[in-house]
């Protein structure tokens, strides 16, 4: 098995547990700027050290990112590591024809 299917496969599983995927998907919707881990805590109504386990597992499959302004840490969607699942995953679709899919078109949209 290649490196990167078991990236893919990491990534894959980290998405499969709902809270992971409720705070994946609030952060592809904040956008680049991203939003502080209080914040996202108040939001999705997740204690802040659970939280806090959520985006280590996001962050280490390369689906999310962290930056620090001062003392607060604003976490955001990774958008070059979500398009790298979405490429591997149907790299190979239709017998070696992904464009057949158009997901990776759509996906580049919203880049």
């Amino acid at each position: 098995m290649s490196d990167e299917s078991k990236i893919i496969i990491e990534q894959m599983a980290a998405l499969g547990q709902e809270s992971r995927f409720r705070v994946f998907r609030h952060l592809m919707t904040a956008g680049p700027d991203g939003v502080s881990a209080g914040a996202l805590a108040e939001a999705m109504d997740i204690r802040p050290n659970t939280l806090s386990t959520h985006l280590g597992i996001l962050s280490r499959c390369e689906l999310i990112r962290a930056r620090r302004d001062g003392r607060t840490l604003y976490y955001s969607a990774n958008i070059e590591g979500v398009r790298d699942m979405l490429t591997g995953i149907v790299a190979d679709c239709c017998n070696g024809h992904p464009e057949v899919c158009g997901v990776i078109d759509d996906v580049r949209v919203c880049s």
